[in-house]
């Protein structure tokens, strides 16, 4: 009776028509789950949807798709670029992990004046620069410099936006090679913040041995660039069917081996956890935005899930650096190979298969609309009801006091502020002592609401959840989403991502944060110059208004403004509480219905 009931149980329905490149390893892993596949589409809606490129590859009103608006836009070099570096503004030591970046043409000069006063402060400094095309893939477009005079040689700049990165000289070598690593990390929600990254991933590797840039070999890209796409075409790379060999590998051969040599891979990978939660934390803020422009709460929508590639370079002392994000990282599971000159065939690779199809397979485990129970994916601003509310509401308090009394009380503000903001760290989970006492890949990577059992006969996962198992850590580093949801409130017009002069001066009225010292007037002159400055500098145009990038920065002058003498992330902090204390006493004064 039981296997009657579980022969009558619905398959799970894969809309796979747009998969593009990763159909092969997509058609595996349904084979695995015995889920059913629809190649072509279907006329009734499917539960997942898989697509290959970005979220609007189809028109979908339901069920689950593997993309997320706007992430495509997000992890250009650019955008990723300028979101890294207001998290550095914010938490310089905590984002130490990305390398010093200047975006072309607009701060060609400011790279310019940077370089030449290092040179002038060190002049043992001999850097080499990296210059990639905002836009490039595959390696494409990417070249070393050693003078920031070379770039005007190229005459492509102006045409083609860049960032150009100091180059990282001092790389780990295997066996004198280098190589990057590609990590799979499954961006599971983003309300509530979910995050897993797969046990496993590729190694890629050169295919001349390193030696650190001089004039004679800036050109030798089969030395510094660790791209697949440009190394296959080298006579040196090694196509294996062994994954501790060749010039692709699993990235777990590599951590065995560091191990032999004594190396501490669990710090490692700690580091790396450390590093990829980092950086989806400082995407997150503008991907909301994006969402609720495309799935506007309260109205039919798919809900969203993505696999992200994480290029991730080590450095001799084992410190790993981002070196870009992916939001399609290739899921193929094959190569060509060249029979005879110009006749190329498809060969199966045995090292992309071994992880990629894990990663697709368990990424649709997690996902199974028969396993978990929906939620809603549309929360409302929760206001903390936590001592740092108090410390706000005796802010507010003392709002309206002298400059003496101020001064004083705000004083005793932040010494408040910086005890919480640290209270979190303290209390948390640390990812070093916890991979101590877990090794990756020994057991299922288990979290509430995974019941493996149906699928008995799988592997465990090779999906491990980072977040919000370690949410304590990084919840000081959250502030940006704060700023995102005053930022989404004060939109008005549903499906839009600018905020229009209206709309921003009604936030500054709302907050109360204008004042003798800074009127309306002043906030007029705030909103045009910055988004003045914003909408020059290539951001898109398809729309008027004031961008998330440009209300972050008008919101870090209004923290400054308000709070001298403080560390910018203490400000931002102290601002968001206010405006968080001022809304909150707003709505419970206006009646239920009326409430944003």
């Amino acid at each position: 009776e039981e296997g009657g009931r579980a022969a009558r149980r619905p398959r799970v329905t894969v809309d796979s028509s747009k998969a593009k490149t990763s159909l092969e390893a997509l058609k595996i892993s349904l084979r695995q789950l015995r889920w059913r596949e629809f190649p072509f589409g279907r006329r009734l809606p499917c539960d997942i949807y898989w697509h290959g490129i970005s979220f609007h590859d189809n028109d979908i009103f339901s069920g689950q798709v593997n993309k997320f608006p706007g992430m495509t836009e997000m992890v250009r070099k650019i955008t990723l670029s300028r979101a890294v570096r207001t998290m550095q503004d914010l938490f310089p030591l905590e984002y130490n992990f990305y390398p010093r970046s200047w975006i072309l043409p607009e701060e060609f000069s400011l790279f310019v004046a940077e370089v030449r006063m290092m040179k002038g402060s060190d002049p043992s400094w001999k850097p080499t620069f990296i210059v990639k095309p905002d836009g490039g893939c595959q390696g494409d477009g990417i070249y070393l410099i050693k003078d920031p005079g070379d770039i005007r040689l190229t005459g492509s700049i102006q045409s083609r936006p860049a960032v150009v990165q100091e180059y990282i000289c001092k790389p780990l070598l295997v066996d004198k090679l280098k190589f990057d690593i590609r990590l799979y990390v499954l961006l599971k929600s983003l309300e509530p913040l979910e995050i897993y990254i797969a046990k496993d991933g590729l190694s890629r590797f050169c295919t001349e041995p390193y030696q650190e840039p001089t004039l004679k070999n800036l050109h030798q890209v089969f030395m510094h660039l660790t791209n697949y796409s440009l190394n296959i075409h080298s006579g040196n790379f090694i196509h294996s069917d062994n994954v501790n060999t060749g010039s692709k590998r699993t990235f777990s051969s590599i951590l065995c081996r560091l191990s032999s040599r004594g190396a501490d891979v669990k710090k490692l990978w700690s580091d790396i956890i450390s590093l990829v939660i980092k950086t989806i934390i400082a995407l997150t803020p503008e991907l909301k935005v994006y969402y609720q422009s495309d799935i506007p709460a309260g109205k039919p929508g798919p809900t969203c899930f993505q696999i992200l590639g994480f290029d991730i370079l080590l450095m001799k002392n084992l410190k790993p650096m981002l070196l870009e994000v992916n939001a399609n990282p290739s899921m193929r599971i094959e190569h060509e190979q060249e029979l005879s000159p110009g006749v190329f065939e498809n060969v199966p690779s045995p090292v992309d298969e071994e992880v990629k199809v894990a990663v697709i397979r368990d990424t649709l485990r997690l996902m199974d609309p028969q396993k978990k129970k929906r939620k809603g994916t549309h929360n409302c601003i929760v206001f903390r009801r936590d001592p740092l509310l108090r410390v706000v509401s005796v802010f507010c308090i003392t709002w309206g006091m002298k400059d003496k009394q101020h001064k004083h009380h705000t004083l005793k503000l932040s010494l408040k502020l910086k005890f919480y903001l640290k209270l979190g760290s303290c209390q948390s989970s640390d990812p070093v002592s916890e991979a101590k006492e877990e090794v990756w890949g020994a057991g299922p990577a288990s979290s509430p609401g995974q019941d493996t059992a149906p699928e008995a006969a799988l592997p465990s996962l090779c999906l491990k959840q980072v977040f919000p198992k370690y949410a304590k850590q990084f919840s000081s580093l959250r502030l940006l989403d704060r700023v995102a949801a005053l930022f989404i409130r004060f939109l008005g017009v549903k499906g839009t991502t600018k905020l229009g002069p209206t709309g921003f001066r009604t936030f500054i009225r709302n907050c109360k944060l204008s004042s003798s010292n800074f009127s309306m007037a002043s906030v007029d002159i705030l909103y045009i110059d910055i988004t003045r400055r914003w909408n020059s500098v290539g951001i898109d145009h398809k729309e008027s208004g004031m961008c998330l990038q440009a209300f972050v920065e008008a919101f870090f002058c209004l923290a400054q403004k308000k709070y001298k003498s403080l560390p910018l992330h203490e400000q931002v902090a102290l601002l968001i509480y206010f405006c968080e204390y001022q809304l909150a006493a707003l709505d419970e004064k206006r009646p239920v219905c009326g409430r944003g």
